[in-house]
């Protein structure tokens, strides 16, 4: 990309993102330069890596000024240099959206006054020979999102849409932590989603450039804008079945892993998490991956055992609908969880619930045994319908 230049950091030691998601292989925070006659950054990055921003950007600038701040995204992790650069480069002006100014004064309890260039739908600025043109984004997934592009040389700066958790490797695999990323922190915001592809398909993109993980090009791009539509719009991206369980004393894993082995053996495409010790997020994800769920929990405290009842949740607060599912719980001597489940799953749109609802009472017997064969083969044909 002519005169634009990269200036993000990688950190490799973050072990929670946003404090609850985990990135085994860090987290990047991508911030860009466009050197023109007039000099443009495109947002900051997070506290824990902003010295290493300013000297990086230093040296991109080789002893020019910053004419323009472009701030896309408000939240901490793409903000907090903004004071500082603010500071540096007196005579910058900051861009953004009314949203934009309203965060930043809460952020950094200052006003910036006559230095704020205030961006609307549509508007422009010229840096010379290259012209920005910026689009609100709203809730995606802040509402004073915007994105910017870059017609000199078809770039799209995307704000958060299009990341994924780890670095900037475009050869590293995209899919797998683009969609745990996408699901956990954008999924709840379809709509928005959809608006903003709408937009992208008007313009010619020859990168997108988000703020977390690899520069989109080629190829890529057609991938990232396919599965965003996907996942925006609710629908399974692939026929299969996550089965996720809660077991305390083992025996719920043991059925689960029954089901595990009889949905594989009906070849039906199948992930598995014991929500117990597996990455919830990840969980998450393939949970809007599959066209089918199958959720194995004891009943605890006559309700839910926490763990899936957070998963349940969770999966709420994302947005999860349009798919089937299925239902096994143990109790030892007042079973309670598939009445708690089917509660929590109440108010998911769309969802089709399995016969039969299996009950165990401590240890699977064979009658028990028969009922799972059933609810499998139940899944087994939806699925493959």
């Amino acid at each position: 990309m002519q005169d634009i230049t990269y200036i993000g950091c990688y950190d490799a030691d973050l072990d929670l993102f946003e404090s609850q998601y985990a990135v085994p292989q860090g987290m990047a925070y991508n911030s860009y330069v466009i050197l023109d006659e007039q000099t443009a950054v495109l947002d900051t990055v997070d506290a824990r890596k902003t010295d290493e921003w300013l000297a990086k950007l230093e040296t991109a600038l080789a002893g020019r000024p910053v004419d323009y701040l472009i701030i896309q995204h408000m939240e901490p992790d793409h903000s907090a240099g903004i004071a500082r650069l603010a500071e540096l480069y007196p005579d910058m002006r900051l861009v953004g959206n009314n949203a934009t100014f309203l965060m930043l004064a809460q952020f950094t309890g200052q006003d910036y006054g006559a230095r704020k260039l205030l961006v609307k739908e549509g508007d422009t600025l010229s840096l010379g020979a290259h012209t920005l043109t910026f689009y609100m984004a709203p809730m995606v997934h802040w509402p004073e999102v915007m994105v910017t592009y870059d017609a000199a040389a078809g770039a799209l700066f995307s704000a958060d849409a299009f990341g994924r958790f780890g670095d900037t490797d475009p050869a590293a695999p995209w899919l797998d932590e683009a969609r745990r990323y996408y699901i956990n922190i954008v999924g709840k915001f379809g709509a928005p989603v959809q608006t903003l592809l709408k937009k992208a398909a008007a313009l010619a993109i020859n990168y997108i450039c988000p703020l977390h993980g690899p520069v989109l090009a080629g190829d890529a791009i057609a991938l990232a804008l396919d599965k965003y539509n996907v996942w925006s719009s609710y629908q399974p991206e692939e026929a299969g079945v996550l089965v996720a369980y809660a077991s305390i004393h083992g025996n719920t894993a043991k059925a689960a892993q029954q089901m595990v082995e009889k949905l594989r053996a009906g070849g039906v495409s199948v992930a598995a998490y014991d929500l117990t010790r597996d990455d919830w997020a990840a969980a998450v994800a393939d949970a809007f991956r599959y066209s089918g769920l199958l959720l194995a929990a004891s009943s605890y405290n006559a309700g839910l055992f926490p763990p899936m009842a957070q998963f349940l949740a969770r999966l709420k607060a994302q947005g999860y609908r349009n798919r089937t599912v299925g239902l096994v719980e143990n109790g030892s001597w007042a079973p309670s969880a598939l009445k708690t489940m089917r509660q929590l799953l109440e108010d998911m749109p769309g969802l089709e619930l399995l016969e039969p609802q299996v009950t165990i009472r401590s240890v699977p017997t064979a009658q028990v045994n028969v009922q799972l064969d059933e609810l499998c083969n139940a899944m087994i044909a939806k699925i493959n319908a």
